[in-house]
């Protein structure tokens, strides 16, 4: 089986990934890089990504149960053998029903059966990052946090993120294990709450101390649906004066704010079009001024 993840090649964490002049394992400095999220309806996956890598995206974000199985299978078959700067971020924690719904594989065999499968569809002898995906289903916590421990210390896992966390938690990982990054659901359209995040199972205490805290340890902080689903400007009158103003779109804006709000943050808006995709990566060069922000901020509450 190939790898890109041995000790010699694989980069040393998200944000070293995606600002290539960075050789810190946290990720304190901004993400100048795209990152890209797997769209899963497109035939033709490897101009996608021959796009993304050109424009320096540099990490990948993906889990078996993407699809389910489809989004590992698309990057192997774009990428691999991949290229020695390439991170690819997976996630476990998570599973898909028959109805197309989520439910909670947070216990250890299941945590392993799903990494096992992430190495085997990904085709990698090590897992460059792993986020646990949390969900409020019976497993405690640190008891699968403690499983993803273990088989980072197997070598099966390079660097251990979290997904879905409040800052207590955390907070409690931390004192157990480096945490390279956190991913959490966080936009302009509502903040990191409301019906959305009920909807994605992802409503957490308190979004924004949890982007404190990660910015405070300079953790990298991965916002999950970005860009909300596609109504950003929908009673929103200072995302629609700030896109005009620059000339911009509503999702451009939204991405500058999120780059705005954070320094560790870390974009990775999906998509299916490579237009898109370099609409995308044009975001990163919207200075919005401290009133927009604040404005925007406001807006997301």
């Amino acid at each position: 089986m190939g790898s890109t993840s041995s000790t010699s090649s694989a980069p040393s964490a998200p944000r070293s990934a995606c600002r290539r002049t960075s050789t810190s394992p946290t990720c304190a400095s901004r993400a100048p890089a795209r990152c890209s999220r797997p769209a899963l309806r497109r035939p033709r996956p490897r101009r996608r990504w021959a796009s993304a890598t050109r424009a320096s995206s540099t990490v990948t974000d993906t889990a078996w149960f993407y699809g389910p199985h489809v989004a590992n299978r698309l990057i192997a078959e774009a990428l691999w053998p991949y290229p020695r700067d390439l991170v690819i971020a997976c996630k476990l924690g998570g599973s898909r029903t028959p109805d197309k719904g989520w439910a909670p594989f947070l216990r250890p065999d299941e945590l392993r059966q799903g990494c096992e499968e992430d190495l085997r569809t990904l085709k990698l002898e090590r897992l460059d990052v792993v986020h646990l995906r949390f969900m409020n289903a019976g497993v405690p916590f640190l008891e699968a946090l403690d499983a993803l421990i273990g088989l980072k210390q197997e070598g099966k896992i390079r660097h251990l993120a979290l997904s879905n966390v409040d800052a207590a938690q955390l907070d409690a990982a931390l004192a157990r294990t480096p945490i390279v990054a956190v991913q959490n659901l966080f936009n302009v359209a509502c903040g990191g709450g409301g019906a959305l995040a009920k909807m994605a199972h992802a409503d957490v205490e308190s979004p924004e101390a949890v982007l404190d805290l990660s910015t405070a340890r300079g953790i990298a902080f991965l916002p999950f649906f970005p860009l909300a689903v596609g109504n950003l400007g929908t009673a929103k009158p200072a995302l629609a004066a700030a896109a005009e103003r620059h000339g911009a779109t509503h999702a451009q804006i939204a991405l500058a704010w999120l780059l705005a709000r954070s320094p560790v943050m870390l974009r990775i808006p999906g998509t299916s079009s490579v237009a898109h995709l370099e609409e995308n990566w044009a975001a990163r060069r919207i200075a919005l001024e401290p009133g927009e922000i604040a404005a925007l901020a406001q807006e997301a509450r």
